[in-house]
């Protein structure tokens, strides 16, 4: 008969994470039972916390974070394209880093976990706390509100202050941490969310050879409609199907870094950073790169054994994108902290000029404005089209001019009025059309962040746009199926690539003005009218049936088995 043994199924060793104090206040103590002291905690204390963490994720990234798109710029193996994207981004945190343009136009879901010492006195609801400096931020600050409230089961409408938020606190009942609340938060878009996947498996893939072959076709299939590079983790095993997909969201937010990692009898689990370089190197390998081709799909891999009931494998996979949002925070008997970010990411970026970015390899090999081709947006459709022909797949555009903004709701709306007869807008013939929905506008400025959203939820909408006579030129970010492909060598039509992540630029930098033209009751999901100058795109899939992404499912890599296997 087995002795009892117990540990811990998420062992994590010293806390190494670098915290700033926030106040002092709200935290007190109190004299209980037996003499123990406890930790009290006010709702100020939480509100607080939780409004300066989601504005502090929304503008502020990691050191590590950064260092890591810099290391894309240094690496003589990283295609011009990865660099392109590298610069943009780090361009991007610059820029989000003054506190006014949040980094990503999807502000995203708010998720809080928090663990509870057992001498820690609240007053109340510690959630609806929580909630309030949910509120505070995305109220007071310049971020966007996309939860939906269902109304009935067919029926919708936005909250208009991004909640609800996502909310688990828990007992922690280590011994020494006592006195201590912990809390980890993100903001989640639903770009990357999108990419959380759980794969029910059998003991037949656990073999080096096997799993790697199912990594791999996993690994493809995410496709760069989250905005890599990615943070990606992958967790192999779980007590149940939930766990498993929730160790893999704490893993890509490197929460479960200090894991141990080898096995034990007791069932922990662990980190098995050999499995993590090998998927790292597969990741280098299939060529997808920073969104438009190269080396860094992935900024670094974390992979997780986990137990499992005999007759069941699950297996999860996550990724944390371009807008790497998440931050530790504690409150102890000195205070209130919260992890520290960089907020002077000017640091990270080349030492180059704006003149020599302007020149065509000068500074980042091939980054430069006179490195892409100039599309006029002015200009009537036919001749933009004709223009784009000219070129391959994968060639950088630089666009100026108009484009008109739609996206989910507003597709479907036009589709309807397609369905019933009516004929397609004049905008969406005469315009290009970008899939994107704007954060809010700071005054004085022209545009609130607004980056592209993932293009494969219109991809539907497509076949019957085009044989309309609109959408001839589409602007979003990811990969696309084939229907669109078909459509565009059918009817004559591109779609651009834009890259995705940097929000922030693109407001300050490429777009000039913002008008609504039709449905403004849809919010961010209106039609709008945007003039942009200089906006960086590629071309993926063109007017013959090229698409840049066509082969980036395929399995094709044999990586050998580990030394000792």
């Amino acid at each position: 008969m087995a002795d009892f043994r117990y540990e811990d199924l998420l062992p994590t060793g010293e806390d190494r994470t670098e915290y700033r104090l926030l106040t002092k206040e709200g935290v007190g103590a109190a004299t209980g039972p037996d003499g123990r002291t406890f930790l009290t905690v006010t709702p100020e204390a939480l509100r607080l916390l939780t409004e300066t963490a989601l504005h502090d994720i929304s503008h502020y990234l990691r050191a590590d974070h950064l260092a890591q798109l810099t290391k894309i710029l240094e690496d003589p193996e990283a295609s011009n394209n990865d660099k392109f994207v590298a610069l943009d981004l780090l361009k991007n945190a610059n820029i989000a880093a003054a506190g006014v343009l949040p980094m990503c136009q999807d502000t995203g879901t708010a998720i809080v976990m928090g663990k509870r010492g057992q001498h820690v006195l609240t007053e109340g609801d510690d959630e609806r706390h929580i909630s309030h400096g949910v509120f505070d931020a995305y109220t007071r600050l310049n971020l966007r509100y996309s939860q939906n409230a269902p109304l009935t089961m067919w029926e919708e409408k936005n909250t208009g202050s991004n909640l609800p938020a996502q909310i688990e606190l828990y007992a922690d009942t280590a011994v020494g941490h006592e006195d201590t609340y912990k809390f980890l938060f993100m903001a989640k878009g639903g770009g990357s969310a999108n990419k959380s996947f759980l794969y029910q498996q059998t003991k037949a893939i656990l073999n080096p050879d096997k799993m790697m072959q199912f990594l791999e076709e996993k690994i493809r299939s995410i496709g760069t409609a989250a905005c890599p590079p990615y943070h990606l983790a992958i967790v192999i095993g779980g007590t149940s199907a939930e766990f498993a997909l929730k160790t893999a969201k704490y893993a890509s937010a490197h929460y479960l870094d200090e894991m141990p990692t080898e096995g034990a009898i007791t069932g922990r689990g662990f980190r098995d950073t050999e499995l993590e370089k090998d998927v790292f190197e597969l990741t280098q390998k299939i060529g997808i790169g920073a969104q438009f081709g190269g080396k860094y799909f992935c900024h670094d891999v974390r992979v997780v054994r986990l137990p499992r009931h005999g007759a069941s494998l699950p297996v999860a996979i996550a990724v944390s994108c371009s807008a790497d949002r998440q931050a530790k925070a504690k409150i102890t008997p000195e205070g209130v902290f919260l992890e520290k970010l960089v907020t002077d990411p000017g640091r990270f970026l080349p030492e180059v000029t704006d003149e020599q970015l302007d020149a065509d390899t000068d500074g980042v090999a091939s980054t430069g404005k006179n490195a892409a081709v100039q599309i006029d947006l002015t200009r009537p459709m036919p001749e933009i089209l004709a223009e784009l022909s000219k070129h391959k797949v994968s060639t950088r555009l630089s666009l100026t001019g108009p484009l008109v903004v739609a996206r989910d709701i507003a597709h479907a709306k036009i589709q309807e009025r397609l369905d019933s007869g009516e004929e397609m807008p004049e905008y969406l013939k005469n315009h290009p059309v970008y899939y994107a929905g704007p954060a809010k506008t700071p005054d004085g400025m022209a545009s609130g962040s607004f980056g592209p959203t993932t293009a494969g939820r219109m991809d539907s909408y497509v076949g019957s746009f085009q044989g309309a006579g609109g959408s001839m030129v589409m602007l979003a970010k990811g990969n696309r199926s084939k229907q669109v492909t078909d459509a565009c060598e059918q009817h004559g039509g591109f779609y651009l690539g834009s890259i995705g992540g940097p929000a922030a630029r693109l407001a300050q930098d490429c777009i000039k003005k913002v008008e609504v033209l039709e449905y403004p009751e849809l919010g961010m999901e209106a039609v709008w009218k945007i003039d942009v100058e200089n906006f960086p795109a590629f071309i993926v899939v063109d007017d013959k049936g090229n698409d840049f992404f066509a082969h980036s499912g395929e399995v094709t890599l044999t990586i050998g088995k580990r030394p000792g296997l």
